[in-house]
């Protein structure tokens, strides 16, 4: 099957679009499903007590049951919508990080990490005087279990891991991140942003305590996130933004908060990218993990292989193949990042130059990659 058909800006534009893991596009499906909720639900759910209030909370809550079920969590309570992946990071960050990890207790997070698991961090580590460790890289881009059990010790409260990392597609070991982790006492924040477009995902095998993903990576709007926590975790957290849906009652000087999962989701939601997520996620399951997988590895198998040929080229992946996803990192040698992707789009190819993530956290594991 053709799936390119699906999508509708594919059959606009002649472009070949290599930068989904940035943000995806969107299938025909979704668009329509978005249109449909504003031309015939649009009413700001949890508030109003006529019909049209009441349709739209329903088809809102649905969502929330079908992100529930797409990622096996134990209820649809622990399902938190957010903006994005970075405010779910944010919110666990502030909400639980500042209130629990002490003066020199350790943070320990990988080198690989997006910014978003990075610098909320840092911000926690400051404020409260504790220590941000990184594991780093072995020569195979992957991070070795010698380095796990050498930097998740007794004194960790949190490990923030990628479970595929954006730059490389190196597939992370998360469940022995997490259940080391765990024997150490510590709490794992997972992010999917990378791995959710690609494979299943499912909370209770891996046991995380936390999980974030974006909705613009795996065919959905732009603007709509998730997280998803453990309750007994969530229960004890304070909300991180105050306001609107989240209050149970608001007194002069006192304000009690909703329960779970209206107390993390302050103001009116974005409610049409609820909507694009639930058809987003009708979509992939109707095409398949088995099928998104085959034809993945199909064209990165073949890209690699004609990659390898090209001598002024390097590329920077794992050789194992059932560690990496679809993420393909290259150099060409002596030539600036941003002139490559500047002359592959005067070819209509879109592709993500990464030489501006360079910053002083990243400066070990760049320097690896001699960019």
């Amino acid at each position: 099957m053709n799936y390119k058909e699906d999508f509708p800006i594919l059959k606009n534009r002649d472009i070949a679009y290599l930068d989904s893991g940035a943000t995806t596009q969107k299938p025909q499906y979704v668009l329509d499903k978005v249109d449909e909720f504003y031309k015939m639900y649009n009413a700001n759910p949890h508030r109003g007590a006529y019909a049209l209030s009441q349709e739209a909370t329903e088809v809102y809550e649905n969502v929330r049951t079908k992100v529930a079920e797409f990622i096996n969590s134990e209820t649809r309570e622990q399902i938190i919508f957010s903006k994005n992946a970075t405010e779910s990071l944010n919110l666990i960050a502030y909400s639980y990080g500042l209130e629990n990890v002490k003066k020199d207790e350790k943070i320990v997070i990988s080198i690989m990490e997006h910014h978003s698991n990075l610098v909320p961090w840092q911000k926690v580590a400051k404020t409260n005087g504790a220590i941000l460790d990184y594991m780093y890289l072995d020569g195979n881009f992957e991070i070795s279990d010698e380095e796990i059990e050498k930097k998740i010790t007794d004194n960790t409260k949190i490990v923030g891991i990628t479970q595929v990392s954006n730059v490389l597609g190196t597939i992370n070991n998360v469940k022995k991140i997490i259940k080391l982790a765990h024997k150490k006492g510590a709490v794992v924040v997972v992010d999917a942003s990378q791995s959710i477009p690609h494979f299943k995902v499912d909370v209770q095998d891996l046991d995380c305590d936390f999980l974030v993903f974006s909705g613009h990576k795996m065919l959905a709007p732009l603007g709509i996130g998730v997280l998803y926590g453990k309750k007994e975790l969530l229960n004890k957290m304070t909300p991180f933004l105050m306001g609107g849906d989240m209050i149970e009652y608001v007194y002069e000087q006192e304000t009690t908060f909703a329960q779970l999962p209206n107390k993390f989701e302050a103001g009116t939601q974005n409610v049409g990218g609820v909507i694009g997520l639930g058809a987003a996620i009708e979509y992939i399951e109707k095409v398949g993990y088995e099928n998104i997988q085959k034809v993945e590895k199909e064209v990165v198998s073949y890209a690699v292989q004609e990659l390898k040929k090209l001598d002024f080229l390097e590329l920077y992946l794992t050789s194992n193949e059932e560690h990496h996803s679809g993420v393909i990192s290259f150099n060409l040698k002596g030539v600036h990042p941003h002139d490559v992707a500047s002359i592959l789009d005067s070819q209509n190819v879109c592709v993500r130059s990464r030489k501006s993530l360079r910053t002083a956290t990243y400066e070990i594991f760049w320097n690896r990659l001699n960019l």
